[in-house]
């Protein structure tokens, strides 16, 4: 019969202790922001603590957070780049600037309804391209196709999505 390996409140708390400046020091060297950083950190240890009467570790405690906190602030990059690329598209009324934040959220909106109207396979080579980051040849791979496919896609999807744009007095910034 296996022994549980329950971890008590103390030993948290000592662990945290331990490891709360190295791990924010890892997660910041990753992320740029501090404040990001902590809440990271935190996250982890809270999580950590939901699932300590399942994990079992074969390296040392260390180890472990650190991966987890790595693989944490590559996420978080991963999702902000996702946001950032979807700014990149996004569709502008000409020459208007007010309400910037209003605008973007009926733009968003406006850009999705715009995706969704592509056919799926287009829909998932543009996304995987511009918002997830991915090379025309990771999609080829991903996709069994050829990197002219995933050139052609990409091409007329920008061409539907700037034609339905002009119906709608609207620009793209790529």
């Amino acid at each position: 019969m296996k022994a549980k390996s329950t971890v008590t409140l103390k030993e948290i708390e000592s662990l945290f202790k331990e490891h709360y400046t190295f791990l924010c020091l890892v997660s910041f060297s990753i992320l740029k922001d501090k404040d990001a950083s902590k809440d990271i950190v935190h996250d982890f240890f809270v999580s950590y603590w939901q699932k300590k009467d399942t994990i079992t570790l074969k390296v040392s405690f260390q180890a472990y957070a650190v991966r987890a906190i790595k693989n944490l602030s590559l996420a978080a990059v991963k999702k902000a780049n996702k946001e950032q690329s979807l700014d990149k598209i996004t569709l502008n009324q000409p020459d208007e600037e007010s309400d910037h934040t209003l605008d973007r959220s009926k733009n968003y909106d406006k850009l999705w309804e715009l995706l969704n109207q592509l056919p799926k396979s287009r829909k998932e080579i543009f996304i995987s391209s511009v918002i997830d980051g991915q090379s025309y040849a990771e999609i080829a791979e991903s996709n069994g196709i050829s990197i002219n496919t995933v050139k052609t896609q990409m091409k007329r999807a920008y061409a539907f999505l700037r034609s339905k744009a002009k119906k709608h007095n609207l620009v793209i910034r790529i």
